[in-house]
């Protein structure tokens, strides 16, 4: 169970989560110990972040020899937050393909929609073999 949202920031962010806003991913290298930030699509489920990642992107390669990120989710209007920021260790899935496919289109019906997450592309994206999951329990929620 993921720690409590800050208890005057709940709703709120729970509203942010719901929009479909893009997030932050922050990972490091741990050879070089460089950080990296990029702009991702996710879906909350309650307990974790899912983000949709390709084996071959740095950020996935990243998380592979160093499974700890932080997650910045700002909105891109007028809100009762500014920010919130989650951080903890990360899961990469692989398998099994069917849990892999499905979470990333929960992901991309969170932007697309429904009839947008059917098209041919994203369709290929969630079955393409080099498709993970990224899921972040988050173990530090912050919001201002």
């Amino acid at each position: 169970m993921p720690p409590p949202f800050p208890a005057d920031k709940k709703e709120a962010i729970e509203a942010l989560l719901a929009q479909p806003v893009l997030a932050r991913l922050a990972t490091a290298n741990p050879d070089t110990l460089q950080p990296h930030v990029t702009p991702v699509w996710f879906h909350w489920d309650g307990e974790a972040i899912w983000i949709s990642a390709f084996s071959s992107t740095r950020k996935a390669r990243d998380l592979a020899k160093n499974p700890r990120a932080a997650v910045l989710i700002e909105p891109e209007g007028p809100s009762d937050v500014q920010a919130a920021l989650f951080e903890g260790p990360v899961e990469l899935i692989e398998e099994p393909r069917a849990l892999v496919s499905e979470m990333s289109r929960r992901i991309y019906v969170h932007y697309m929609g429904e009839e947008g997450a059917q098209g041919a592309e994203p369709r290929s994206w969630a079955v393409d073999p080099e498709n993970r999951l990224i899921k972040m329990i988050p173990t530090k929620i912050y919001a201002w």
